[in-house]
């Protein structure tokens, strides 16, 4: 069989809210600039604090995995968002944005567990032709929750007094999220474990993973890659009410907009992945991502709007083919990869404060440079640093 069909649709489910708990940072970001009367670079705590998880837990983690399996490891993941959600309850109770962070930070170990286990539990459920199929075809999930995400969350944060209720839609989350546990802890998802039985320690990863250059490389790129995906959503809302003058509600259609096209390109790239190599792929992208970038930074198009929601397709595939380039082949230290690419998500952390103290200098039209930037770095990895770019210019050099 290539793929396993039934635990792949588990993880699907599982991943649609996953994409739910990603969106609603940049619904939060703007909600709370007005609600707490935060500056920009302030407002950057929710993803500093989002993706500060990805620097303290992915080795522990990678080793709960190791101990216990990938279905148990998933349901505490699922537990913790769970948690995290509910308490946002007690951070508007208490009207703290300290409290709104811990929540956030809760909420971000559970993500934390799944992108560590579910990405390589998702490449290993077939045979290894399909993984590049399989993650992205998992992670299509997650962007309809990203698309379902913005124009809903808008309407419960905002009622029509006025209020801003930053809490209700977490509190929808956390039901549906304890619903998923129940129905994981009830499944017949395979209780696999990696291949190996050694010791995880840091030392010991970085020096085994010295043995898979690929794989070093692709660290450097998902870490440029997260620090672009938190500074493009991010600041979304912001670049239209104050670039171009949107209320809330119009930039959550947009932003609904980014989201739908990132969805229906992320479907389409599993069939593009069929005929063409996932590097390749991930290069022509990365320079579509750049030309967009430099319109909505450097023009006035009069469809600016429509630019910023267009970067959504070709943002489309960088996580999960970035994610299966550098694990590509990796066999038995693949758990253990897995949990040193969740390092490189400590990007999401340290480009947005830089974005933001930008806007707040220069504004937010002009603070884009750091994702341009950021893919910039990204579009050289694809093309000389992946697996098979190195093994095309090594093979060229001995013709030679």
């Amino acid at each position: 069989m290539k793929h396993q069909y039934k635990p792949l649709l588990l993880l699907s489910l599982m991943f649609l809210m996953v994409g739910s708990l990603f969106c609603m940072n940049d619904i939060l970001l703007p909600s709370l600039i007005t609600h707490f009367k935060l500056n920009y670079t302030q407002a950057t705590m929710i993803q500093f604090a989002f993706y500060l998880t990805y620097i303290v837990f992915p080795i522990p983690i990678a080793w709960m995995i190791h101990q216990f399996g990938y279905k148990v490891s998933l349901l505490v993941a699922v537990l913790a968002c769970a948690i995290g959600c509910a308490f946002f309850i007690p951070a508007k109770y208490f009207d703290s944005y300290g409290l709104v962070l811990i929540a956030i930070f809760i909420i971000s170990t559970g993500l934390t567990i799944i992108n560590v286990a579910a990405n390589p539990f998702a490449t290993l459920l077939g045979d290894p032709a399909g993984a590049h199929q399989r993650i992205n075809f998992v992670q299509v999930f997650s962007r309809i929750g990203y698309a379902a995400t913005p124009l809903v969350a808008t309407a419960l944060i905002y009622n029509k007094a006025g209020e801003i209720r930053f809490h209700f839609p977490y509190l929808l989350l956390a039901i549906s999220l304890l619903a998923i546990a129940v129905l994981m802890y009830f499944s017949k998802l395979p209780s696999m474990k990696p291949g190996d039985d050694e010791v995880f320690t840091v030392k010991g990863i970085l020096k085994e993973a010295m043995g898979y250059k690929h794989l070093f490389y692709g660290v450097f790129a998902m870490f440029f890659y997260m620090g672009a995906e938190a500074c493009t959503a991010g600041f979304f809302i912001p670049y239209l009410k104050s670039a171009l003058g949107f209320n809330d509600h119009q930039s959550a259609s947009f932003l609904t907009l980014y989201y739908v096209l990132t969805a229906i390109m992320g479907m389409l790239a599993v069939f593009l992945l069929k005929y063409i190599k996932a590097y390749k792929l991930v290069a022509i992208y990365g320079v579509g991502m750049i030309l967009l970038y430099i319109i909505c930074i450097w023009t006035n198009t009069g469809y600016n709007e429509y630019f910023l929601a267009g970067l959504g397709l070709f943002l489309s595939i960088m996580f999960p083919t970035i994610f299966s380039l550098a694990i590509e082949d990796v066999g038995a230290f693949t758990g253990k990869g897995s949990a040193l690419l969740n390092f490189a998500l400590i990007g999401g952390s340290i480009f947005p404060p830089l974005q933001g103290m930008i806007a707040d200098a220069h504004g937010v039209k002009i603070s884009y440079i750091i994702p341009l930037i950021c893919f910039v770095m990204i579009t050289i990895y694809a093309l000389f640093f992946t697996k098979d770019a190195m093994e095309r210019r090594k093979q060229v050099l001995v013709n030679q």
